[in-house]
């Protein structure tokens, strides 16, 4: 079946042979960061965030992050996806140098060309757990490349840390420049974190299952059609739900959500988005039909133009 995917990190799509074959290029040692049988090795999302940037630590040139593209993308069409959005962050590529930024994005751009199997978008992203000032940074950055690959902006990283509303100044900035706004939220920290997110004009919310505490709130979503970018197996591996029928999506989607199904960090929760799709329909029969729909909700959500849109509509149908 032909998939969108909207909410995919590129560092955390990084296969760990990938990552240690550049870490032997370098000669960097950060054998600590995965377990014995050659995956990341983390308990927790706090340490999950330290293996994360410890392994983004040797993505350290442009190339490294056209390489990566490279391999995320042939990943994701084995997959059959056939348009995606990839979460960057100027803070890893170029230390939020807007000039850097834009080396870093060429390369990635030229890289997305030699996969023309797959369409691809970048979102900014300003990081919560760093200085807000960073993100003010990171938001001059996407601002500065909007339109074309980058065509949106958004907020991660540790929702326990910081707050939204620091960012509201990145937020704006980025929204000037034209570009679609995504904030994760509901994911760590509960519903009020989720509308939070809605007051601050986010169209689409990363994770954002929480809402599900907040029967009144997941009716505010469903009316207003805010779009959740669930990932169902990072919320699993992370200890948010215990199984897959525990988890909050076929609720949601019952409720009249509009949510779509992606795979956050694929290596890091052993998952790709295709056992995605088998698990969600063993735990609530979904067929062929829902998953249309949620492909069509997530192609409507995406941060194109009208003519790509209608050119990845297309591709899904025939």
């Amino acid at each position: 079946m032909r998939k969108i995917e909207l909410h995919l990190h590129l560092e955390g799509a990084a296969p760990p042979s990938f990552i240690k074959g550049l870490a032997r290029e370098k000669k960097v040692d950060i054998a600590g960061i995965f377990d014995e049988r050659g995956g990341y090795r983390f308990t927790g999302f706090p340490e999950f965030v330290r293996v994360y940037e410890a392994a983004t630590s040797v993505l350290q040139r442009p190339e490294d992050y056209a390489r990566l593209m490279r391999a995320v993308l042939e990943a994701q069409v084995e997959e059959g996806v056939v348009y995606t959005e990839h979460f960057l962050c100027p803070d890893y590529c170029g230390g939020g140098d807007l000039g850097a930024w834009r080396e870093y994005v060429l390369a990635m751009e030229e890289a997305a060309a030699a996969v023309p199997e797959i369409t691809v978008r970048g979102i900014a992203l300003m990081i919560r757990h760093m200085d807000p000032a960073k993100g003010r940074r990171a938001a001059l950055c996407a601002a500065d490349t909007a339109g074309g690959f980058v065509t949106g902006i958004g907020v991660a990283g540790n929702e326990r840390i910081g707050a939204l509303k620091d960012f509201a100044w990145g937020m704006d900035c980025g929204r000037e420049a034209g570009l679609g706004l995504t904030l994760h939220a509901g994911e760590l920290k509960g519903p009020e974190e989720v509308r939070e997110a809605l007051a601050l004009g986010a169209g689409r919310i990363g994770h954002g299952v929480r809402a599900i505490e907040d029967l009144a709130l997941v009716d505010e979503i469903a009316e207003a059609g805010v779009v959740l970018e669930c990932c169902p197996g990072s919320n699993m591996a992370l200890g948010l739900y215990p199984s897959w029928r525990k988890h909050p999506i076929g609720e949601l989607f019952h409720r009249g959500v509009k949510v779509t199904v992606s795979t956050d960090d694929p290596p890091f929760f052993h998952t790709t988005l295709r056992r995605e799709y088998e698990l969600l329909s063993q735990a609530f029969d979904w067929d062929e039909g829902v998953f249309a729909t949620l492909n069509r909700w997530a192609l409507d959500a995406a941060f194109c133009d009208k003519d790509t849109k209608e050119k990845i509509a297309r591709r899904m149908e025939s």
